[in-house]
């Protein structure tokens, strides 16, 4: 499975879930405010735009916003949001395409880090970052935590969630840092929808070290957008990384 097989055309078109998951205004609203905090009245590019979830927002708040996006069917479907003009997106690859412009933000939301299968691709996403930022500029990561501490001796996949109408489990190779999301989507009826996504999950010391070699500095990390402390037992962070002011 190839990123450009996943978000495909199907994927684009029933990516939106206006008001619910992750398009959920309290999912959402602490996402966009904390972005428009971070830009600080500089222009912003995200990696991995998508169909504009966060950008669309956070362009109404005005942050000039560009994007970066391998999927010409993810594209399709932001323009019907947003134009050209309103936000300008290259299509290619967030570990190695560059935008033009100068910028205060470059963010990376919902796991899709983990989208990029090698250590090397992940590294070069972070050098990506800092190519577009300038002294004080930050890169934000929005990540899950692998949840290997769920895995007895001999498993290897964990159910995440589970509701009626839904399941999603993670099956995991500990050795290569794969993970491959499956999502089962069904009704009363005896069918099901599954589809499926590969990441390489990384720890968060592993980020650090990752952003250390691109030349960041760790700011800040919490479990969410709210600002929530943390821990041992936080399933997800979003961490800040900052290139040093110039001295």
């Amino acid at each position: 499975m190839n990123q450009e097989e996943i978000w495909d055309v199907d994927a684009a078109q029933r990516y939106d879930t206006p008001g619910t998951g992750m398009f959920a205004p309290d999912v959402l609203r602490p996402t966009v405010d904390r972005l428009a905090e971070f830009a600080g009245g500089g222009a912003a590019l995200e990696f991995a735009i998508g169909t504009g979830r966060v950008a669309v927002p956070l362009a109404g708040r005005g942050i000039p916003v560009t994007g970066i996006e391998l999927s010409r069917p993810m594209i399709q479907q932001l323009r019907t949001r947003a134009d050209e003009a309103t936000i300008p997106v290259i299509v290619g690859d967030m570990a190695t395409s560059v935008a033009p412009g100068e910028f205060t933000l470059v963010y990376l939301v919902y796991n899709t880090i983990s989208n990029l299968l090698t250590q090397a691709e992940q590294v070069e996403c972070f050098r990506n970052a800092a190519r577009h930022l300038g002294p004080g500029g930050r890169f934000v990561i929005e990540l899950w935590v692998p949840e290997l501490r769920k895995l007895p001796p001999g498993q290897t996949a964990t159910v995440w969630q589970a509701e009626p109408g839904y399941i999603g489990l993670d099956t995991y190779d500990v050795l290569r840092q794969h993970v491959v999301s499956h999502h089962f989507r069904f009704d009363d009826t005896r069918q099901a929808r599954l589809t499926r996504s590969p990441h390489r999950y990384i720890w968060p010391g592993e980020l650090d070290l990752m952003a250390q070699l691109a030349g960041f500095e760790l700011e800040s990390r919490h479990a969410d957008w709210s600002g929530a402390e943390f821990t041992a037992e936080s399933r997800s962070h979003v961490s800040v990384y900052r290139i040093p002011p110039s001295r």
